[in-house]
């Protein structure tokens, strides 16, 4: 929305050639590398709205320039209105990257209004503390043990669902954006969501013909984790097919008629988020794992990147 303004802002303080990349950009895992590279010949990439995966692969001839987007919402109304939905004392604090500026802050907030906050770092795919993403949980997994509830500042769901199968922790949405506390409903939308997935998984147990899907994007390749499902699958008599996409989409999937179940090693959200827009069902390498009795269902969570 803000892009001909930016462009306009770096044209004049670089006097560059700029060309904006109008393919989706799903996250900081999200760079246009190979293609841009070769057909564009590009001495740079300036990526805006993400903060660095530390650990992310990406070429190093490249020059990458990850620029975080920041939200100007104010969050005092919304924090002062969560302290009546916390439970305990001790509450750990997480949010997104365009949060991330607030966190010192919502600490002070906490501590005059006698809450103990707990931040914490992640694993190497997190660049700051008390940030996660849609594919990483991990800054809340280090602290659960030391926490008597979550505090969540950002906007959805998805995020809280993932804290909170990953911790078994209470945990309380505070929404910039509607300025409104949510605590409750929670647990209605994942008894929805594991419902789905238990579904996807009793059509996986039947089918007989996998395609395995690898993500092409810098931040989404789990080119191992493809093999070791390959193997899994040939070992139960079953039939994998590896499909290798930069983009995943419900029509690039549509072709592929004789393939009844789709394995995605890519983005952990494609089999959550969009399953219903998929003619096949589309799980992840966690349920596939369910599914052949390599974990049980009770020990299910969401499929994250670490």
């Amino acid at each position: 929305m803000k892009a001909a303004s930016i462009l306009e802002e770096l044209q004049h303080e670089t006097k560059a050639s700029i060309i904006l990349a109008a393919d989706p950009c799903y996250g900081a895992c999200d760079i246009p590398c190979v293609t841009y590279i070769k057909q564009v010949a590009i001495d740079a990439i300036i990526q805006v709205g993400h903060t660095l995966i530390p650990s992310m692969n990406i070429p190093k001839d490249l020059p990458v320039y990850f620029v975080n987007a920041q939200s100007n919402h104010m969050v005092d109304d919304i924090i002062n209105k969560s302290f009546a939905y916390l439970d305990g004392k001790k509450i750990g604090v997480l949010t997104t990257a365009q949060h991330l500026h607030v966190l010192p802050h919502v600490s002070t907030l906490l501590k005059e209004n006698g809450f103990q906050p707990i931040i914490s770092n992640g694993d190497s795919r997190i660049s700051d503390e008390g940030q996660i993403l849609g594919c990483n949980f991990s800054s809340a997994e280090h602290i659960k043990d030391q926490v008597d509830s979550f505090l969540f500042i950002g906007s959805g769901v998805f995020h809280p669902i993932g804290i909170h199968l990953s911790t078994q922790k209470p945990v309380i949405i505070a929404d910039p954006y509607t300025q409104q506390v949510k605590k409750q409903g929670l647990d209605k939308i994942i008894h929805t969501i594991l419902k789905q997935r238990s579904a996807a998984i009793a059509l996986a147990k039947q089918a007989q013909i996998f395609g395995i899907l690898i993500g092409l994007k810098p931040g989404q390749q789990r080119m191992q984790t493809a093999i070791e499902l390959n193997q899994i699958l040939e070992n139960h008599q079953r039939r994998p097919i590896l499909i290798a996409a930069e983009t995943i989409t419900p029509a690039g999937l549509q072709s592929f008629s004789e393939i009844d179940c789709f394995v995605s090693t890519a983005c952990p959200r494609i089999a959550i988020d969009d399953y219903i827009i998929y003619e096949k069902p589309i799980i992840t390498p966690v349920e596939l794992m369910v599914a052949f009795e390599k974990i049980t269902w009770e020990s299910y969570l969401f499929d994250t990147f670490h």
